[in-house]
């Protein structure tokens, strides 16, 4: 055996030795079998050194071997290489070149979890569920989630074909689409839709959201609010610290809000809402979901839907319950390892399974404009632009604008089926109230 390849399997050997030991759950026996498959591993090694086409060095081939470890446990495990490493605190500062999508393994195949709101794949039609079969022309079949967010990602400017299959249709669409840097604004549409009925959209649960939805719950009760409907369609989740605190704004102190349950003790924990003010305990509230809503945004709802604390609208969310934990490597590489799943209050898994609303409705999109139309009104804006040009007129303009915009984000959110469902439920919610009261 060659000298640097002994070296290599000694190590092997030291490094399984150094992690059995510290993990004293592991019984011998397993300890012995693990064992007996180092040496199946070394002698795999060597045959490649030596009989293998191509040398390879020895981090190509140890990187390999983690590679297809971890992917051989599930779709969220993955072994990451220093640039992967540095590539995956990019993405947690919410700032890359991108496509905007949230992208998940799924019955083997690449499938979008959601597109964010306002980035390219949102602008082109990319929707929840949406299979990825092609990236340049090159099929996804057995494509690792690390090996196809390089594919998706790139400097801002470029394009990227992507072919997708919506199995609803059972039809292929191919979008070209621009990538830009994605930046992500997570508080959107707040206000009173009617009757005293907040509204207020979340699509991540990033650092600064428990912040942002505490500010605005305090400005929706200040202009008369008594009720919510909470929109995490399309939420795909994020920090889960972050999930968990905005749901205590909703739950009496000592309620359950989520539990995760691993191999080891230290991975089996259940999280209880804390003390804290201004909590909105007495509003009727309808928490709506689709195929969209996934990790944090199932927490929540399954949290409230157990608790009996808000009605679950819509349809069936995507089921991404299991949490991962990254683990440094000494080289700079690192483990990203599925060590426990999350279990709503009640017990149930929402793994692979999902929330499942308390109320169905699909969503119904309104039909189309046809382009002379469409065209019209962009002819009509240009218009609008050079009628605005004058210097003194800008301010008032850009006020109007914002005026202008809450009016239409507005009219779009009555025109929604799902919302006007959501608001016909608080309403009865509402009459059930006074009626056990006066009852």
């Amino acid at each position: 055996m060659p000298k640097k390849w002994l070296q290599i399997t000694l190590s092997c050997i030291l490094f399984v030795s150094v992690s059995t030991a510290a993990v004293s759950q592991i019984d011998n026996k397993t300890i012995a079998d693990l064992y007996s498959q180092i040496e199946l591993f070394s002698y795999a090694l060597t045959t490649i050194q030596s009989e293998y086409v191509d040398e390879k060095t020895p981090q190509d081939l140890i990187y390999g071997s983690l590679q297809g470890m971890l992917g051989a446990l599930d779709p969220h495990s993955q072994f990451l290489t220093p640039d992967d490493y540095k590539d995956l605190k990019t993405e947690t500062q919410g700032k890359f070149g991108g496509l905007g999508i949230e992208i998940s393994i799924r019955d083997g195949l690449l499938t979008v979890v959601t597109p964010i709101e306002d980035t390219p794949a949102w602008r082109v039609g990319m929707q929840a569920g949406d299979r990825i079969v092609k990236i340049e022309d090159e099929l996804t079949k057995d494509i690792t989630l690390s090996d196809a967010v390089k594919k998706l990602r790139g400097e801002p400017g470029t394009e990227v074909n992507v072919t997708v299959l919506r199995e609803r249709e059972f039809k292929l669409h191919d979008f070209s689409i621009v990538r830009e840097i994605i930046r992500i604004q997570d508080v959107k549409d707040p206000q009173i839709l009617t009757d005293n009925i907040g509204y207020v959209r979340l699509t991540e649960f990033r650092e600064d959201s428990h912040h942002e939805i505490h500010k605005v719950l305090a400005e929706l009760r200040k202009e008369g609010a008594n009720s919510l409907i909470f929109d995490l369609r399309n939420n795909p989740g994020g920090l889960l610290n972050i999930a968990i605190s905005i749901t205590e704004e909703f739950l009496p102190e000592g309620q359950v809000i989520v539990s995760t349950k691993g191999r080891r003790e230290s991975q089996t924990m259940i999280t209880k809402s804390e003390a804290s003010p201004d909590k909105i305990l007495d509003w009727p509230i309808v928490i709506m979901i689709n195929e969209g809503s996934a990790s944090g945004s199932e927490i929540l709802a399954g949290a409230l839907q157990d608790n009996k604390r808000a009605v679950i609208l819509g349809t069936q969310s995507f089921g991404k319950g299991s949490v991962q934990s990254v683990i440094p490597l000494p080289d700079g590489s690192g483990l990203r390892l599925t060590t426990s799943k999350y279990f709503t209050p009640s017990g149930r898994s929402i793994h692979g399974k999902g929330i499942t609303p308390d109320v169905d409705v699909d969503r119904i999109y309104p039909e189309e404009e046809d382009e002379v139309d469409e065209n019209g009104k962009k002819e009509k804006k240009i218009e609008e632009v050079f009628e605005n040009i004058k210097t003194e007129e800008i301010e008032n303009k850009q006020k109007a604008d914002i005026e202008k915009k809450k009016h239409e984000a507005r009219k779009r959110l009555l025109e929604d089926n799902q919302v006007q469902s959501a608001i016909s439920v608080i309403k009865g919610i509402r009459i059930f109230k006074e009626f056990d009261t006066t009852g």
